[in-house]
């Protein structure tokens, strides 16, 4: 039998011309992109499949993403540890693969995972956006308080069914235990919202901003948003955030030797109460 070595894969990128993270027949994505290029590097047809810690969508940027993959040893050891380098002079400038290292024991970038932290940058200044920043920061032409802001968010911190501010996906549950989220200034007229979770359901962050944007130029109550969470069910007056002003900043994982028992946690679903069922699925 062929002997393998599992490759962790700490990645980088803009995804502005990206139709997100995951692989779809026809588009460009950041998944086909670096896969096509390991396949080129290492020799390998078909090229081996990634997986990684969060399903990003369109627009949507990375600092921190993080993916595995398994290959065969002679293939990994033929390029010795040149592996970034030579991904380097393939992959177009919008992507990069900091490092490439062999993975730990029991490590899986996706289920391993004790949380998620985003970034959403918005500006507030009510003649616009720094031209450079337009493909990563969000115009929002009315002043913010986050004061406000913030007395919102601190309502949404918990464990919680986010189904109000979710896309439903058959199978899968709304539940997840929201971190960290809070809003601070960059600049003076740049505001970022920090926001940390074991995991989110799709499109869960941008809607959460967008609830948080109308309570910080007073359009909505302060509680509002914890008010749409009660309901369960999804809102049409939350207004999901655009995607580029989100940025995946990273990802945290525990110690080695409590990787794999992580792993088979993530895998049961969860109830509010700790039930387990079915595989749960994290999407960001």
């Amino acid at each position: 039998m062929t002997a393998l070595v599992r490759l962790r894969l700490d990645i980088g990128y803009d995804g502005s011309d990206f139709a997100g993270w995951a692989r779809q027949p026809g588009q460009r994505t950041v998944q086909g992109v670096i896969e096509e290029a390991l396949g080129r590097v290492l020799r390998l047809d078909p090229p081996p499949a990634l997986t990684v810690a969060g399903r990003t969508d369109a627009g949507v940027h990375a600092r921190g993403q993080v993916a595995h993959v398994v290959v065969p040893v002679s293939a990994y050891s033929a390029v010795n540890g040149a592996l970034p380098r030579r991904l380097a002079r393939l992959l177009p400038p919008d992507v990069r693969v900091w490092r490439v290292t062999r993975a730990p024991e029991g490590f899986d970038a996706r289920f391993s995972a004790l949380s998620r932290r985003y970034v959403y940058r918005v500006c507030d200044d009510p003649v616009g956006v720094d031209p450079l920043r337009r493909r990563d920061v969000l115009w929002h032409p009315r002043p913010l308080d986050l004061d406000r802001m913030n007395e919102a968010s601190a309502r949404l911190v918990g464990e919680h069914d986010f189904a109000a501010f979710c896309r439903r996906r058959e199978g899968a549950t709304t539940i997840r235990r929201l971190l960290r989220l809070e809003w601070a200034r960059e600049e003076p007229r740049l505001a970022a919202a920090t926001v940390e979770a074991d995991a989110f359901c799709h499109s869960m962050v941008r809607a959460l901003v967008g609830a948080l944007l109308v309570v910080g130029d007073g359009r909505r109550d302060v509680d509002w948003p914890a008010a749409v969470l009660a309901a369960r069910v999804r809102d049409s007056a939350v207004n999901v955030a655009p995607a580029h002003g989100l940025c995946l900043e990273e990802i945290r994982y525990p110690d080695e030797a409590d990787l794999a028992r992580r792993a088979q946690e993530t895998r049961r679903v969860r109830t509010l109460g700790g039930a387990a069922g079915p595989a749960d699925v994290p999407v960001s």
